[in-house]
């Protein structure tokens, strides 16, 4: 049985992970790149927010995952548009140099423990003391970080830079011939996704007060299936629409993820129960479309019964 803490968790959970997923958004969906470096910028932000917080900064570590999210993000881009490596090798490359960088943000510690440093929840704690939303300070600080990037994202996505990207992956070579760099929209897209997935990883490592080496195992598949969850539920329109339902296909993930742990199921089986539903998902479209058309065909054969009984009579 799901109690108000289960509830209250999974929906910081989904916030957090909702950055995540709006990066694979933006590089999956709207660049139409499989962008494999999530996984170790999700690390990446992670391992400089531990840093920080250790060193007193927990504020400063956000904008600094930014950062250091978008140079891991620009490196992927570099690989692909400058030096031809396909888009799917470029990631695992730079995934693969990202896991020894950020072993040495950690200071070559495979753990950071931030029980003793300072965390942003602690300034949000003391403004919150005494008002209504006191003890709610972890799904305040978490829903309104989600809600600002997606404001930011909605409104960049406005942009004649942001219609650039988004067309860039409907059509490139409409938007070379437009006089317009793919390759620079391509850096900038991966840029703002990996930024993303890197703040994502900041918030967490602050919300569960400990950093890891393989925070970022399997972050991929987390994401994608809470943007699926979301596209198939929600459907596709305008950006508002895209990127609410990329938020609560991330909520909505995390509380099937929350009733699979209330039903006592081994956390080791956790990244399966993830494929599953990620592999379901991806099929409810097709699911739908199977249904649709066999609907069609039973009515149209009760007609040509119906027609065919008329004509007898």
């Amino acid at each position: 049985m799901l109690n108000l803490s289960i509830i209250q968790s999974a929906l910081e959970l989904g916030a957090i992970y909702s950055l995540v997923a709006l990066a694979l958004f933006v590089s999956f969906s709207t660049l139409n790149i499989a962008d494999l470096t999530t996984d170790g910028s999700f690390t990446l932000g992670c391992a400089v927010s531990a840093s920080f917080c250790i060193a007193g900064h927990p504020i400063l570590a956000l904008p600094a995952a930014l950062l250091a999210g978008a140079a891991a993000g620009f490196v992927t881009a570099f690989l692909q548009t400058k030096l031809g490596v396909p888009s799917i090798v470029a990631g695992i490359v730079t995934n693969t140099g990202l896991y020894t960088i950020n072993l040495a943000v950690m200071g070559f510690s495979a753990n950071l423990n931030l029980f003793r440093a300072e965390r942003i929840f602690f300034y949000v704690q003391n403004v919150l003391a005494g008002t209504p939303l006191e003890g709610w300070d972890k799904l305040v600080t978490t829903v309104l970080i989600a809600l600002i990037v997606c404001g930011l994202l909605i409104l960049f996505f406005a942009t004649r830079l942001g219609l650039s990207v988004r067309a860039t992956g409907d059509n490139p070579d409409m938007v070379s011939a437009s006089s317009i760099n793919p390759a620079f929209t391509i850096a900038v897209g991966l840029c703002i996704a990996n930024a993303m997935t890197a703040l994502s990883g900041a918030v967490l490592v602050q919300y569960q007060k400990s950093a890891d080496i393989n925070l970022g195992t399997g972050m991929v598949t987390i994401a994608l299936a809470s943007l699926i969850i979301g596209e198939t539920l929600f459907g596709k329109g305008g950006m508002l629409r895209c990127v609410a339902a990329v938020f609560f296909g991330s909520v909505i993930y995390r509380f099937i993820m929350a009733v699979a742990l209330q039903a006592n199921i081994n956390a080791a089986a956790l990244k399966l129960i993830s494929a599953v539903i990620v592999g379901f998902a991806i099929a409810m479209p097709a699911m739908k479309e199977y249904t649709l058309l066999q609907r069609q065909k039973a009515a149209y054969r009760r007609k040509k019964k119906g027609a065919a009984m008329y004509a007898k009579d």
